[in-house]
């Protein structure tokens, strides 16, 4: 099938006049329904008989939501988004006064076995395409009821690992920030990646504007390796240099994200380590406590230990604040809701 959401609107024209013989003003047409994530039978003024043919071969809605919880505690939303394959991914919008950040998935699992995570437990099914990951925030931005920009910044931090399937996510960022489609600048968009060094070269030199997030969690490779297995093929200091560069070819500070893991990761000597290793860098440190996941084991670490690190983090000179965790009641940690519902199908 042809995920029409994948084309920008040059290339949905080319793909309509080659194929079903339609004028451009038509494809045009099309395409705008396409950004407010409208299916064939919504496009009330395209002809019907073209909308029957299109349904024959192709997808208009590339990500629809199935399934809605909201947080009861500070109104995050996480959704459940079914693919024309029938697979499931999921997304969370939080709501901040700045306005609303959603953040998407990249792929259907994942491979890169962190252990804190639930994407990865079950591996890595499939890459999405560009416009899977577009789709989800064209499904949600149309929860806006006629607003134009319901959501306001993007954070590809879902399920899997965004650098791991860079083609589609490049593509991703030219049709969601394309000024014919909704037009969301780069600098509203965050990308976090678990340290896939050669790639975080290759967005250097593309010149992106994007937030680049190192998502670290441990400055000593030894014990890094045991929560995140990246680490046995790109260190520590290979990431945090591949972060400099990304910084001095863009100009854009990087964030690190630092969550925090019972007796771990979360001592003075863990910061000592991490304040060195970030010496002489235009960073600032996102410090979480751990979003409890079950089948992980692993425990967040304590309130009174989280307020430690940060003022041994501050002592140390690394600027670093906590970020709030959200959507616990509505199992808002990566691949949570997508497992409990592949779990519920299979009658488990």
């Amino acid at each position: 099938m042809i995920l029409l959401q994948d084309m920008s609107l040059p290339e949905l024209t080319d793909y309509l006049t080659a194929n079903y013989n339609v004028k451009p003003f038509v494809a045009k047409q099309i395409f705008e329904w396409l950004t407010k994530s409208v299916d064939f039978d919504g496009m009330t003024n395209i002809a019907k008989n073209l909308r029957e043919q299109l349904k024959q071969n192709c997808v208009a809605v590339s990500a629809k939501i199935v399934q809605t919880l909201t947080s009861n505690i500070d109104g995050t939303q996480k959704f459940l988004f079914e693919l024309h394959d029938g697979n499931v991914i999921e997304g969370v919008l939080m709501k901040y006064k700045y306005g609303n950040t959603l953040c998407v998935s990249s792929q259907v699992g994942c491979r890169m076995g962190c252990k804190f995570c639930a994407s990865t437990l079950g591996g890595l099914t499939r890459n999405l395409s560009a416009g899977e990951i577009l789709g989800q925030v064209l499904s949600v931005n149309a929860l806006g009821e006629g607003k134009e920009r319901h959501v306001t910044n993007i954070v590809l931090m879902g399920s899997g690992e965004p650098l791991d399937n860079f083609d589609n996510v490049v593509k991703f960022l030219q049709l969601v920030t394309d000024p014919q489609g909704i037009n969301i600048s780069e600098r509203n968009i965050s990308l976090s990646t678990c340290g896939i060094v050669p790639n975080i070269r290759k967005l250097a030199d593309m010149g992106c504007s994007l937030n680049l997030t190192l998502s670290l969690h441990n400055a000593d490779n030894d014990e890094r390796k045991q929560i995140m297995p990246v680490t046995n093929a790109y260190s520590v200091e290979e990431a945090v240099d591949a972060c400099r560069y990304y910084f001095e070819k863009t100009g854009r500070r990087v964030i690190i994200e630092y969550t925090l893991i019972d007796r771990q990761n979360d001592s003075y000597a863990h910061a000592l380590k991490l304040a060195s290793l970030l010496r002489c860098m235009s960073v600032h440190v996102n410090v979480i406590a751990l979003n409890p996941v079950k089948e992980t084991g692993l425990k967040g670490t304590s309130e009174s230990n989280l307020k430690k690190f940060l003022q041994y983090l501050d002592k140390l000179g690394v600027s670093a604040t906590r970020r709030r965790t959200m959507g616990q009641d509505v199992e808002g940690a990566c691949g949570q809701l997508r497992r409990r519902y592949l779990e519920g199908n299979n009658g488990n």
